[in-house]
Parts: C-alpha cells; structure tokens; sequence
C-alpha cells in the first residue's frame, strides 16, 4: 500500500532509514521450507521480516505493534477518528463489522508516517494478522490501494475498486507465515499440538493457523497427529 524505493538487488525497500533496510537475498535459510513454490516464496520473505525484528527463534511469537514504526505505521484507536456521523460509527461496529478489518489513511503524517486503524470489535490475535498484513504491504514494496469509480448503479452507488488480489494475497500470505513460522508449525503438528495451543503460543487466531497448516500442506498430518494425541 505505500511507496517504495527499489534497492539495487531489485528488491523493494521500504522507506526506512539506511541501518533499517534488509534483503531477503541475505535471509538464513532454514533446512525446511514449504512444498510448494508459492509458499517458499512467501515463507522467505516472512523469515526476513522476523529477522529484521530481532526474533533468534522460530519458535518466537512477533508482536506485529513493535514492527510497526520501523514501516512508518502509526496505530490509532478507533475512538480517536474525528469527523465520523454516529450512523457511520453503528454501521461500522455493527452491521458491518465483520465486513473490514482495518484501513490505512490515504495522506501521510509530516514525517511520512501513516495513520492505521484496526477493527476494535476484532480480538487482539485478529488484529495482529490485519496489522502485520499492513506492514508487509510496505516491506514488500506494494504500491498503495486507491478507490476509483469505473462504474455506477441507478442509484449512484460505486461498484467498483481498485483492488489487486495478488498484492493482498502476497501481504496476508506473508504476513501469516511471519506470525506463525513454517519449520515451528512443522514441529508441532508433528507433536500433536491443537490449533488452540498453536494459536495462543504465537498470539494469533486459530483461523490464522488452520489457513497456515492447510496452505504448508500439513492438514493431514495435524489430523493425524491430533488424534493420536488427543
């Protein structure tokens, strides 16, 4: 979502400061990474966000809100937006709150920062995934997500935008593989660990952890395992 300079390896490096920047190209590998190609590529780029955090352990939850500044994201409550209609505040939080999980501010701060507002009715694990889907919109060097109007019903409504499935794919896949590391989920589906135990170790929805074990292809194998072990 956020403008970009591209480094000389051909990489995007977020606007950061020189000590800040890093190149997947120079991650440590893991012995183990994901079968398929899709996954090694989103699994990379994740070890080198978790990397650029310090974390020394897969096994390591990342807390997504200490990330944040070093992609210049700004996380504010939603009670904190001015400007908003009390029918616009019930819709969001109640109608439609299932419906969006944060947005970013479309002009930056003076000093290049953006304002980020997570969904408050989410809990805290949700909203680690929606913010870390943020960040890595900015790692990952993806350019930022506009509204535009191509087509209007009868009534005037707007019916289409400008949206990128392959961007929001790549930030969510990544995102969810930093928060929850492939090689650490290969260890414990191995040794029977529930969703529920996963998800509280890492700090993350167990929805976010059944998508990482089915997407790493190791569904059968926590089945299995599970069972086994139950």
């Amino acid at each position: 979502m956020y403008d970009v300079q591209s480094d000389r390896l051909g990489c995007a490096a977020p606007l950061l400061s020189e000590t800040a920047r890093f190149s997947f190209l120079s991650v440590e590998l893991p012995d183990e990474l994901p079968p398929t190609q899709k996954g090694r590529h989103h699994e990379i780029r994740a070890l080198g966000l978790r990397e650029f955090a310090g974390l020394r352990s897969n096994t390591q939850p990342l807390d997504p809100h200490k990330l944040a500044k070093y992609a210049k994201l700004v996380v504010v409550s939603f009670d904190e937006i001015a400007g908003l209609s009390p029918e616009t505040v019930e819709h969001l939080l109640g109608d439609a709150k299932d419906k969006w999980s944060g947005g970013a501010a479309s002009r930056p701060l003076p000093d290049g920062s953006k304002l980020i507002v997570l969904n408050p009715t989410h809990g805290r694990n949700r909203q680690n995934a929606t913010l870390m889907e943020e960040i890595c919109h900015v790692f990952l060097g993806h350019k930022p997500s506009r509204l535009q109007t191509t087509r209007k019903t009868k009534d005037g409504k707007v019916v289409a935008r400008d949206y990128d499935a392959a961007i929001e794919e790549e930030a969510y896949a990544t995102g969810a593989a930093a928060l929850v590391p492939y090689t650490a989920l290969c260890r414990m589906v191995g040794s029977g660990r529930s969703t529920a135990q996963i998800a509280r170790h890492f700090g993350v929805s167990r929805a976010l952890v059944e998508y990482r074990i089915k997407v790493s292809r190791l569904w059968e194998a926590h089945k299995r395992n599970h069972l086994t072990n139950s």
